[in-house]
């Protein structure tokens, strides 16, 4: 065990690298590692070039303003955007934020509808139910029973005081995709605003919003291998927000703060290397995630949760039967770094609100894991988790 210091009452490890551990790391969609060519490419800008951006006064300013727009024209040229319609964020959950609340705002005059899943992550729902305190009207839509939204419930939930619909492109949780195209020329038709939570998406297929129709866009670094806390919201030109941070007027004033220009670095950079190897990552990983799924399979009792086909080629879901989910995964844990569902959630002791959505109990939801592959995941750790799992589930069974 690390040894421990106490300093004003709070336990802090000691500074250094982590201890190597024994688990098979198949908790890709909670975050991946920084790709070390990323954090190579962000090396110079947290020491030589610690300038900040806003700076445009003096020489070092100056470079890490040039810095910055390479980066931003980077990230644009990977989502197919132009570079003003890139806004940075600390991440997904800001930009969600930003988008929701932000178009509420600026549409005060047009209307307070609101159209969202019920499966959504709760950086869409919490933003959802915060405005419908406030007056708006939220309608929050379910989904059949492989999780996929129904289109025709979709048109027969918007009204004529509807300004946005928000649905997510990848479930965090069950992988599943919704038809993100027929949604947005439905919004299109009506002059809806569509937001899309792509933290899951974005990274891992070649992926055009504005090609697709979509209004906002959400992303976030550490999901496709870049550094955490950094982000961005893709804004459709023409689309009108109002900003939810107030200060120095960065961003073109819809997102105030000091830029993180090492973070940025890395978000543009982390971008186009997933989106390089996207295609061959893809097949590798669902040619190993449907290995894992027969694997599962063979012990009896597993059930899939989410769309069979309409899902990531890095995701599997599944709920065990006839065991309790607190031992089951008392007992994974030991060997595996796996989810029973959200890693943004603050109380992992409840049920996930997506598999119940699903129509799933609450002991099957919470005998439920969700396995996230990466680029690390080899045969080998499929062969050693099915193993394991097999081991485990005779001893609970």
């Amino acid at each position: 065990m690390p040894s421990k210091c106490r300093q004003h009452g709070i336990n802090r490890a000691p500074v250094g690298p982590p201890v190597a551990a024994a688990s098979i790391y198949l908790d890709h969609q909670a975050t991946t590692p920084c790709d070390p060519e990323v954090v190579a490419a962000m090396a110079p800008w947290w020491s030589d070039g610690f300038a900040n951006p806003s700076s445009r006064l003096h020489r070092p300013g100056l470079e890490a303003a040039a810095q910055l727009g390479c980066s931003r024209e980077q990230l644009a040229a990977a989502l197919a955007v132009p570079p003003e319609a890139v806004v940075l964020t600390s991440g997904a959950t800001e930009a969600n934020n930003l988008a929701i609340k932000g178009l509420c705002e600026a549409r005060l005059g047009r209307g307070r509808h609101i159209v969202t899943v019920a499966t959504e992550h709760r950086a869409v729902l919490d933003p959802c139910r915060y405005l419908e305190r406030l007056g708006f009207a939220l309608t929050v839509l379910p989904v059949a029973s492989d999780g996929l939204l129904d289109l025709a419930q979709l048109e027969m939930a918007l009204r004529v005081d509807t300004v946005l619909v928000s649905v997510m492109a990848a479930n965090n949780e069950i992988g599943v995709l919704q038809p993100l195209e027929a949604i947005a020329a439905i919004c299109r038709a009506r002059g809806i605003a569509f937001h899309v939570d792509g933290a899951q998406l974005v990274g891992h297929r070649r992926f055009e919003p504005l090609e697709l129709g979509i209004d906002l866009l959400s992303l976030s670094s550490h999901k496709f291998y870049g550094p955490k806390g950094v982000g961005a919201l893709v804004v459709a030109p023409g689309v009108e927000l109002m900003p939810q941070l107030h200060g120095g007027g960065q961003e073109g004033g819809l997102r105030s703060g000091s830029t993180p220009l090492p973070l940025v670095v890395g978000l543009a950079e982390a971008l186009s290397r997933a989106l390089a190897d996207a295609p061959e990552r893809a097949q590798r990983l669902g040619q190993l995630r449907d290995q894992l799924w027969q694997g599962l399979q063979s012990l009896g009792g597993v059930k899939l949760n989410g769309s069979a086909n309409q899902r990531l080629a890095h995701n599997l879901n599944v709920s065990f039967e006839g065991v309790d989910g607190a031992r089951l995964h008392s007992a994974l844990r030991r060997r595996l770094a796996v989810s029973g569902g959200s890693a943004c959630s603050s109380d992992s002791a409840e049920p996930s609100h997506v598999l119940l959505a699903l129509g799933r109990s609450r002991q099957e939801a919470a005998a439920s894991v969700r396995f996230g592959l990466g680029r690390s995941t080899t045969v080998e750790q499929i062969d050693h988790t099915l193993e394991w799992i097999h081991q485990q589930l005779q001893v609970l069974r």
